[in-house]
C-alpha cells in the first residue's frame, strides 16, 4: 500500500497492510511493522485502536519497551496526556536501575532495566510494545514494574480472591478493573496466552488475520 493512500473504507486494522515483510533472512524478525508509522492516518488509527479498550480505565503512566515500543508507547502517552517511561535494554541508563533477565523472541538471553525513581507503589502503568511473539520480553517488563510496586494497570487475579481457576479469563469477572498490555499483535504462543489470561490486553489484528500472523504469514484477503 502506498504511504499516501487512505482507503475509502477503513476496517479495523486496515493499516496492517502497510507492514513490510522480512527480506534479509532468519537473523531478523519475520516482518517489519514500523512502515505503518510512516503513514499519518495509519499511525493515528493504530494508536486509537490500541487505546479503545482502555477508555475510562485509570492509567497513570504509559511505559514502552525498547526499542519499537517507544514509538507506540509515546504516541499513546501523548493521546492520553500521560507521562512516558522507557524500559531500556541494559547498559543505557546512567541512573539507579532495576534489572530483569529475559529470553527474547529469537531465543537470545538479554537483560532489560528501568529507572527506579519513576515508579511509585500503586502507580497504574499501561505497558506497550510493538509485537508480542513469545511473550518473554513483555513478561519481563511486567515483572520489573510489579517488583517496583507499580500496577500493570488492570492486573487480574480473581482466583486469589475467589478461589477460582488461574486460567479463568479476566472478562468473566466484571468486578475487576482491568487495563494493562497493548501491542499491534499478540501471537497465540504459550507466552502470549499467559499474558492474555492475566491482564487486559489490546491488539490491532482482526480475527480473520490472527491465524496467519500466528504462523508468520502475510496476506490481506
Amino acid at each position: 500500500m502506498d504511504l499516501c493512500h487512505v482507503p475509502a473504507t477503513q476496517e479495523k486494522g486496515w493499516y496492517l497492510a502497510l507492514m513490510a515483510p522480512n527480506v534479509k533472512g532468519p537473523n531478523y524478525a519475520w516482518l517489519d511493522p514500523s512502515r505503518l508509522y510512516c503513514h499519518p492516518q495509519g499511525l493515528q488509527d493504530c494508536v486509537a485502536d490500541l487505546l479503545q479498550p482502555f477508555q475510562g480505565d485509570p492509567i497513570d503512566m504509559v511505559a514502552g519497551i525498547d526499542a519499537m515500543g517507544f514509538i507506540l508507547g509515546s504516541a499513546a502517552a501523548a493521546v492520553l496526556q500521560k507521562g512516558f517511561l522507557a524500559i531500556r535494554k541494559a547498559g543505557h541508563l546512567c541512573v539507579q536501575t532495576a534489572a530483569q533477565p529475559y529470553t527474547d523472541y529469537s531465543g537470545r538471553e538479554k537483560v532489560m532495566e528501568v529507572r527506579t525513581d519513576a515508579i511509585s507503589p500503586g502507580l497504574r502503568i499501561l505497558l506497550v510494545d510493538q509485537w508480542i511473539e513469545t511473550g518473554g520480553t513483555m513478561r519481563a517488563a511486567i515483572q520489573l514494574v510489579e517488583r517496583l510496586g507499580g500496577v500493570v494497570a488492570g492486573r487480574v487475579r480473581p482466583w486469589v480472591q475467589w478461589g477460582c481457576h488461574p486460567h479463568t479469563p479476566w472478562w468473566l469477572f466484571p468486578l475487576c478493573v482491568p487495563t494493562g498490555v497493548a501491542a499491534i499483535c499478540i501471537e497465540d504462543s504459550e507466552g502470549g496466552r499467559w499474558i492474555q489470561e492475566r491482564y487486559k490486553c489490546s491488539h490491532c489484528v482482526p480475527p480473520r488475520l490472527q491465524p496467519r500472523f500466528n504462523h508468520h504469514q502475510l496476506g490481506w484477503n
